[in-house]
């Protein structure tokens, strides 16, 4: 459909802004033209248009009955193109909320549950940081830092965590990989250990909580957690996992629960900025990341 032909828009605003305030003068002054300018617009526009669309009267100026039926379309017109325009501008100058998380959990469960969020919450601008467990210890500029194990950062900063929901975690390997079970003593022995770079604790607390040992001769490690799951789907050895973090593999088969996933008593949090109060967004998304992680 073709738009019907519209004067020059800066012919509008002057006839819009005389309309409204009666006087060339005033509506100069508005605009920040000269009286000048203004009237050379306003015969533009009667020239365009045609027709007039002023009645003098005394030293001012009033709409006609074509005029003021000009005018109150032009007005609503830029009223509507100055909210949408603060908006876009309020938007795009919103501070974003800063997440940092580990590239395991931002691409193995948070970003694919990111559009509802987004959806619920459109003027929430979030920005990712996405880094490894150990670099994520030296992170200073982030709103919130979101993660299971906090043992490695300082008291200050593990007092001011905020838990958001449970953490289960457990041993997985590829579907045919070997796993030998010792009911007596309550071990599975495999041939290798595959160990996170910096999150090596999670097999001691894992096999604390459950009761199992696992036992391992040779043992390899990987900086990520996606890698140490995609060198178990190799079948390269036994990883241990979060439940959610794996439930793609497990789901699709690529992988097996070696035994049964564990709760960890601490789970996920979010530790907020040392210096900055949580912001009415952070806050906002703190209850949608807790509520969608209690409900995987």
């Amino acid at each position: 459909m073709t738009r019907p032909r519209l004067p020059p828009l800066a012919t509008l605003r002057a006839f819009e802004a005389v309309a409204r305030l009666g006087s060339v003068g005033r509506a100069a002054e508005e605009l920040g033209r000269t009286h000048g300018a203004v009237s050379k617009q306003l015969q533009a526009l009667r020239l365009d248009a045609g027709a007039p669309l002023f009645d003098k009267v005394g030293t001012g100026l009033q709409a006609n009955a074509a005029g003021k039926r000009l005018a109150q379309a032009v007005g609503r017109a830029f009223d509507d193109l100055g909210q949408a325009y603060a908006e876009v501008v309020r938007e795009a100058r919103a501070p974003a909320l800063r997440i940092a998380c580990s590239a395991s959990f931002a691409m193995g469960w948070l970003v694919p549950h990111l559009p509802r969020f987004s959806e619920r919450h459109p003027d929430v601008r979030l920005e990712l940081s996405m880094t490894s467990a150990k670099d994520m210890r030296e992170e200073r500029d982030a709103d919130l830092v979101i993660l299971w194990d906090r043992s490695a950062y300082p008291p200050e900063d593990q007092a001011r965590a905020i838990r958001l929901a449970d953490a289960s975690f457990g041993p997985v390997a590829a579907p045919d990989y070997p796993v030998e079970r010792r009911p007596r003593d309550g071990t599975l022995r495999v041939a290798r250990r595959i160990v996170h770079d910096h999150a090596a604790g999670a097999w001691a607390q894992w096999s604390r909580l459950s009761g199992l040992a696992l036992e391992a001769p040779a043992q390899i490690s990987f900086p990520h957690t996606h890698l140490c799951l995609q060198a178990a789907v190799a079948g390269m050895g036994v990883a241990v996992a979060e439940r959610r973090l794996a439930q793609a593999e497990l789901a699709a088969g690529r992988l097996a629960a070696v035994a049964d996933f564990t709760t960890f008593p601490d789970g996920f949090a979010a530790i907020p900025h040392r210096s900055r109060p949580l912001s009415a967004q952070a806050r906002t998304f703190l209850d949608w990341l807790a509520a969608e992680l209690g409900a995987a």
